[in-house]
């Protein structure tokens, strides 16, 4: 075990009263231990993260902690036999603490970039295109040739959706709320994008009486009624969150009816029983991205000390692609 040494700064939430209760402070650079130390350099900003600093999530870490779940940066130290070692440009999650100089990670959870990725685009790559590979392969079972309907498709999780939809051959089906974010849609390669008022009757139109076999939904809030309304046979609607803040509900008869299903799909919770999982998905999604498929969408990055205007930003549903905070000073272009 190595002894911490020096300190770095860290973002901390020291009131449950979001945005508004975060503090950049000083703190002691931790003990790697078994784990994988990182210098970090971007680091991504999640619902969790907004969540937590409400204290309105599953976890719920003792005053004062540091959020923060996905991060990228360099390896300074990596234990003996780890997969990187240090100087390695990688990608890692964390259960808490990654808004951090440098951060402490299970060896598992770090992930290797290519130099084709940015750092600052890696920041965002773990909860969201890991949830989103999870959710189409796994939970959802989508085959080549059928349709996906991805509402909030112009955000970090949208648009990694859309992405991973296409990579497994589907016809994607977007659905957004301005015209900008129906462009960017197009652009990570929805074949079509509908809008958000009036999408059930879009979504019918376009595609007749076949209907969407995979809805994905990030956002809750009243749509739920009509993702299950537009399934084809046998269709299923994966429940990814609730960017909308309300937390839907159906009758089950809805779903008995139609012989459709509701799945939910939570990454995090189930690499808790499944540590090796993400290293399996990781190594799909570096193919997808060598194959052209897989582009992350940088959105805002913010400075660290900025870390409580950027959970407004996400929490105004403005945002599109990945919202991050940039960490230390500038480094290459490539970073």
């Amino acid at each position: 075990m190595t002894a911490a040494t020096g300190t770095c700064r860290a973002v901390q939430v020291t009131g449950l009263t979001g945005p508004d209760g975060l503090d950049v402070v000083t703190v002691a650079v931790p003990e790697r231990g078994a784990g994988v130390l990182v210098e970090v350099r971007h680091a991504g900003v999640a619902f969790p993260d907004l969540l937590m600093s409400r204290g309105e999530y599953q976890r719920k870490p003792p005053l004062p902690f540091t959020p923060g779940v996905e991060v990228a940066g360099v390896v300074r130290e990596a234990p003996p036999g780890a997969h990187v070692r240090a100087g390695d440009r990688v990608a890692a999650f964390l259960r808490v603490g990654g808004w951090s100089e440098q951060v402490v990670a299970s060896p598992e959870m770090v992930f290797p970039l290519p130099d084709e990725i940015s750092l600052r685009s890696g920041a965002g790559m773990p909860m969201n295109y890991l949830t989103a590979h999870l959710a189409l392969t796994r939970r959802g079972g989508l085959a080549a040739g059928e349709v996906l309907l991805v509402h909030g498709a112009a955000g970090g999780l949208g648009t990694a959706l859309v992405q991973v939809g296409k990579a497994l051959g589907a016809r994607v089906v977007a659905v957004t709320s301005t015209p900008e974010k129906a462009e960017l849609a197009r652009r990570c390669g929805a074949d079509d994008t509908v809008a958000t008022d009036g999408w059930l009757g879009e979504t019918r139109n376009l595609l007749g009486p076949g209907g969407v076999d995979v809805v994905a939904d990030t956002v809750g809030g009243d749509a739920l009624l009509d993702s299950v309304r537009c399934l084809s046979k046998e269709g299923r609607v994966l429940v990814l969150g609730f960017a909308s803040g309300t937390i839907p509900s159906i009758a089950a008869n809805r779903l008995l009816l139609k012989n459709v299903d509701l799945r939910g799909v939570a990454w995090g919770s189930l690499i808790e029983d499944e540590p090796n999982y993400p290293a399996r998905q990781w190594a799909d999604l570096m193919e997808w991205h060598a194959a052209g498929f897989i582009r992350p969408v940088d959105g805002r990055s913010f400075a660290l000390a900025d870390a409580g205007d950027a959970l407004r930003e996400l929490d105004s549903r403005r945002a599109t692609g990945k919202i991050t905070l940039a960490l230390g000073p500038t480094y290459e272009r490539n970073d």
